[in-house]
């Protein structure tokens, strides 16, 4: 059976999560708390870089997050979660890469500010907010009037975005001069596979906690 090393808080491990949802796929859940655990010879051994998630299929292991959902789609090819239409396939892979080279990075001092952990200044998160808003427009161009970033069909670049921007609001950039983006980030939610991986309040709160005790031991 496959293994997901995963954190109820990361996004990294959550589109690994939905996509075996998605696909159908039996899997076991190996919750990882970050709070050192993260740096155990058993877990090192999996993976030297002490990140999640990490998938376990039989004997071999795949690191980082793009390459699991790759290898997946690979090995259990159905259901697809890729389009077959060579410029479909070129817009969801463009999306999943966006996400994480020009939405992430400035997506970061945002989240630290929101969960606590640090405070930014207002320049930083002034500029942070610039940079994301240029994504969002380009992903907004890109969705159109289709309902997925595959036009009908759900996709890994859905995945991908789809379990970052929907927490944009909470970070103070809201959506509403998004709209398709909006209706989209909706449509992701009222899936089950959304609402089964979705973080609830009381677990966002606890690893706020268990990260500012952290971080302060290690100040």
């Amino acid at each position: 059976m496959l293994k997901l090393y995963y954190n109820l808080i990361s996004l990294n491990s959550r589109r690994v999560w939905i996509s075996l949802l998605e696909k159908g796929l039996p899997f076991e859940l190996v919750p990882m708390k970050l709070d050192g655990d993260q740096f155990q010879g058993e877990f090192l051994a999996l993976n030297p870089f002490h990140q999640v998630p990490v998938l376990e299929d039989g004997g071999f292991v795949v690191v980082e997050s793009l390459a699991i959902l790759d290898y997946l789609e690979a090995k259990y090819p159905t259901p697809s979660l890729l389009p077959a239409d060579p410029q479909m396939l070129g817009t969801v892979k463009m999306i999943e890469l966006l996400t994480l080279t020009q939405m992430m990075p400035p997506m970061r001092p945002l989240m630290m500010n929101w969960m606590g952990f640090s405070q930014e200044s207002p320049d930083k998160l002034q500029e942070a907010k610039q940079n994301i808003a240029q994504v969002l427009g380009f992903f907004e161009s890109k969705l159109a009037d289709r309902p997925y970033f595959g036009d009908q069909q759900l996709t890994l670049a859905d995945i991908v975005a789809g379990t970052a921007i929907p927490f944009l609001p909470s970070m103070g950039l809201p959506l509403e001069d998004y709209p398709q983006l909006k209706d989209w980030c909706d449509r992701l939610m009222n899936r089950e596979s959304w609402q089964q991986t979705q973080p609830t309040k009381k677990q966002i709160t606890e690893f706020q906690t268990q990260m500012k005790i952290l971080l302060s031991q290690r100040q």
